[in-house]
């Protein structure tokens, strides 16, 4: 066997088993932050390129003509717009009274429950026999859409206080460093591959990586975030119930919406996912932006995701039983 067989066969494995390829990454990344706490600090500074990285390569895959397309798919997008940006909202305003006082938690809280996955999100739906491929098509949009609505909805949310403790500056930084800059260098790339097979090869090679990406992601934000649990590990477990609450809620009212909006099932599945799916990989470097007196909302964010790997692995099993084809 050539070693391109062995590589490709060693890339088709890792997508077939992307589930325990993720959570095995999530426990390598708790030992070493626990094992290792000065490498937190290193690793931070790490997690905005593989971050820009692991977008790049989603974007990647969403040929331009295919947001064009999704415009048009307007029952799918105006469900996923509903469930995001409508029904999520109201959901968190309904526990917001409940959550811990801590203003640094809440505003983790906050972060991460307003804005909806742009990425592993894809891969969950596509185990689950959901429309991977429409939900994709509508991730660049969900993605801006996210970013200018969480500043107005984190001052409704939190009022002026906000205001005082967060410079907009960083937010600015992390939405053209992580959304902008991949997302044209994604378009650059799609038509290079149009037009010369360097860029085919290129194209192939940056989508194979995909899985190894989003391991190496969850390996980088999982490491360097652990070492800041010590001393604030009640604050932080006191978020879980109400991410636990959100996920089984979000599921319930993503079945609702698509039946409101009257999709087919692998469709519904879709919004189940993008509705239940939060967007903690790209919202921690704003809420590692914060100032010190806020340093715990990083924490709060990556629990999040800790909390999600598992509930995503129990939602591609009951998903299509809630949705069967018919």
């Amino acid at each position: 066997m050539t070693q391109q067989a062995r590589a490709a066969g060693l890339v088709a494995g890792m997508e077939r088993h992307q589930v325990a390829v993720y959570v095995g990454a999530i426990t390598a990344g708790a030992l070493a932050g626990w094992s290792a706490p000065g490498l937190g600090p290193v690793l931070e500074h790490a997690i905005n390129p593989v971050l820009a990285a692991l977008l790049y390569v989603t974007f990647l895959q969403v040929p331009a003509a295919e947001l064009v397309r999704s415009l048009r798919a307007g029952r799918f997008l105006g469900a996923a717009l509903v469930v995001n940006f409508a029904v999520a909202p109201l959901v968190v305003a309904a526990m917001f009274t409940f959550l811990p006082a801590d203003q640094a938690v809440r505003l983790g809280v906050l972060l991460v429950l307003l804005t909806p996955c742009v990425d592993y999100v894809i891969v969950f739906t596509g185990l689950a026999g959901g429309d991977s491929r429409r939900l994709l098509a509508a991730t660049p949009l969900l993605l801006l859409a996210q970013m200018a609505l969480l500043p107005v909805l984190l001052v409704a949310f939190m009022g002026g206080e906000l205001t005082r403790v967060v410079e907009p500056g960083p937010f600015v930084e992390a939405f053209a460093v992580l959304i902008v800059v991949p997302l044209a260098l994604a378009w650059l790339t799609q038509a290079w591959a149009a037009r010369r097979p360097a860029g085919r090869a290129v194209a192939g090679a940056a989508g194979a990586a995909m899985v190894p990406l989003m391991a190496a992601t969850l390996v980088t934000v999982v490491a360097s975030q652990v070492p800041k649990l010590d001393g604030n590990l009640a604050a932080v477990a006191g978020a879980v119930p109400f991410y636990v609450l959100f996920l089984a809620v979000m599921a319930v009212a993503g079945l609702a919406v698509a039946r409101l909006f009257r999709l087919d099932v692998p469709a519904s599945r879709a919004i189940v996912f993008t509705g239940a799916t939060r967007n903690s990989l790209v919202v921690l470097p704003l809420a590692l932006a914060l100032p010190d007196g806020l340093a715990v909302a990083a924490v709060v964010v990556v629990t999040q995701t800790l909390v999600e790997v598992v509930g995503m692995v129990v939602c591609v099993r009951v998903v299509p039983r809630l949705l069967p084809l018919r």
